[in-house]
């Protein structure tokens, strides 16, 4: 799932991005009202691993989130999607077997993410966490490797964190572990 400016889309397994209506559920959805608290206009080639790296060196604390849009045109993006699941739910180490790969090569979007701090392990996956949606609103899929330059990075400190749980017994008779 992909949410930018109001907008949510849903990336399957074919690798097209469906708009998401809003009678649609999703059992975890991670959402900020994004307001950039610092913007860099990036001129440097990076891979995905660079870019984590230099975002590294953006981060002014590491004990609150932050969420991130990337926008630019991008030498090459690679991403993934999974099938739809049914129970009894398999393990995401499982899912993730039976994953799409998307490949992209001089293409216009963006890439949303999140990064959680050590704290919330648990909560989040830690550590950074993308995805990316063309310009066009057609394609994207969860980030996995990238090459990137001249694009424009924003950043939202966010120091507030609300988890809403369902109000169903699936959760509450669900093997946590």
């Amino acid at each position: 799932m992909v949410g930018l400016d109001g907008t949510f889309y849903q990336v399957k397994d074919d690798g097209i991005a469906y708009h998401v209506d809003d009678s649609i559920k999703t059992p975890f959805a991670l959402v900020t009202f994004f307001e950039a608290d610092n913007t860099i206009l990036l001129h440097e080639s990076l891979n995905y691993t660079q870019l984590e790296q230099y975002l590294d060196g953006l981060l002014p604390r590491e004990d609150i989130i932050y969420a991130f849009e990337i926008e630019g045109t991008f030498d090459y993006i690679k991403t993934r999607s999974v099938p739809k699941q049914d129970k009894p739910y398999p393990p995401f180490s499982e899912v993730v077997e039976n994953e799409t790969i998307f490949e992209f090569h001089d293409i216009s979007g963006t890439i949303v993410g999140f990064w959680f701090p050590d704290y919330m392990e648990g909560v989040n996956a830690l550590g950074y966490h993308f995805h990316f949606i063309t310009e066009d609103r057609m394609a994207g899929g969860h980030l996995l490797n990238c090459q990137l330059q001249n694009v424009i990075i924003e950043i939202d400190y966010t120091y507030e964190f609300y988890m809403i749980l369902p109000e169903s017994d699936g959760l509450y008779d669900a093997d946590l572990s």
